[in-house]
């Protein structure tokens, strides 16, 4: 009824180091392609879309604020944008707090 020591210790196989780590193997490969590479793809597309902002665009910000953009600011560091939420009121937001580009402006064509 009972198994021998040695036995029981046989019964584990010379390959199964590898094998128990091929689950594990394709978890993370599951999570790669599910979560991921997804959040990567949005980030770069959000960085694209809050780069290209110029004057005259209407924008979102992640407080919820609508306006116009009045002015773009490149001070190196601190990208500014000035935004007019209102006739006559004016706000200074960063450039990476942009959540979403209503309306896009047409680029001025070069003669």
């Amino acid at each position: 009824m009972f198994a021998t020591p040695a036995y029981a210790q046989a019964a584990g196989g010379a390959g199964g180091g590898l094998v128990s780590f091929v689950p594990l193997i394709l978890i993370f490969a599951i999570m790669y392609f599910l979560i991921i590479r997804p959040q990567q793809k949005k980030l770069k597309d959000h960085k694209a879309m809050v780069a290209a902002v110029r004057r005259g665009d209407e924008v979102v910000t992640q407080g919820g604020i609508i306006g116009k953009v009045t002015k773009v600011k490149e001070d190196g560091d601190a990208d500014e944008l000035e935004v007019e939420i209102a006739s006559g009121v004016k706000v200074r937001v960063i450039r990476g707090t942009i959540a979403q580009v209503l309306s896009k402006t047409e680029p001025a064509s070069k003669r």
